[in-house]
């Protein structure tokens, strides 16, 4: 029930955001229109919503398959520069990946979806590794002494063990997008940072409010639901 509080109020502010103009107008009188009005708020959301949802998805299908590579025998020369990666990965900043993608893809979603792609895979990853390495060996015995094959073991055995740390860093993965994709309105992309962006470039503080209300909401929202489906998988 808590994890659905962060999604009643995403839902409330949808609904009251289009006609709290007079609130932010008594809040900063001196802006002509304290509303944000170009794109409407649900159509940011959801736009905004997609972008993270898609990113997320390839990025745990991308960490999730070189997290198992890196913890099989025939990969395990490669774990320590994966966990290099990991580490040194989250220091590159987004608004680098941005601007080395904006050439190559141009204006617009591509270059946000590939940023949030690259800094999703890291935290799946990194969690991938550290849940399958953290499996009691007791368990892996168990399963080896039953005839499992190597794929049945992981499928049965290991992921079901690990699923805890994973769920965490798809969860971490989730919340990084959602911030992240704010930024991809510098470069045209459509989401809940386009009333941020524009409220800096055009001095409107009140546009600014407005946008990381929702941001905040909808990062709230998406780890809550990440969290019950984790503690789902964990039963």
């Amino acid at each position: 029930m808590r994890a659905l509080l962060p999604a009643a109020t995403l839902v409330l502010l949808l609904l009251g955001l289009p006609h709290a103009a007079p609130w932010f107008h008594a809040g900063w009188p001196s802006l002509s229109h304290p509303l944000y009005v170009r794109t409407s708020f649900v159509a940011l959301t959801v736009s905004h919503l997609l972008l993270v949802v898609s990113a997320t998805a390839l990025a745990t299908a991308v960490g999730l398959a070189l997290g198992i590579l890196a913890t099989r025998p025939a990969g395990r020369s490669l774990l320590p520069t994966v966990r290099a990666v990991a580490v040194v990965g989250q220091t590159f900043p987004p608004v680098a990946v941005l601007a080395i993608a904006v050439p190559l893809l141009g204006f617009g979603a591509a270059p946000t979806f590939v940023a949030l792609v690259l800094y999703g895979v890291l935290p799946v990853l990194g969690q991938t590794v550290a849940g399958l390495d953290a499996v009691p060996a007791a368990a892996l015995h168990a399963a080896d002494g039953m005839g499992y094959g190597r794929w049945r073991r992981l499928i049965d055995v290991e992921l079901p063990l690990a699923a805890g740390p994973i769920m965490a860093g798809i969860r971490l993965s989730a919340i990084v997008s959602v911030g992240t994709a704010t930024i991809g309105s510098a470069v045209g992309a459509t989401t809940l940072g386009s009333p941020i962006v524009e409220g800096l470039v055009g001095n409107n503080t009140a546009y600014v409010v407005q946008g990381a209300l929702l941001v905040g909401a909808l990062a709230l929202t998406v780890d809550g639901l990440l969290a019950m489906a984790a503690r789902g998988a964990g039963r």
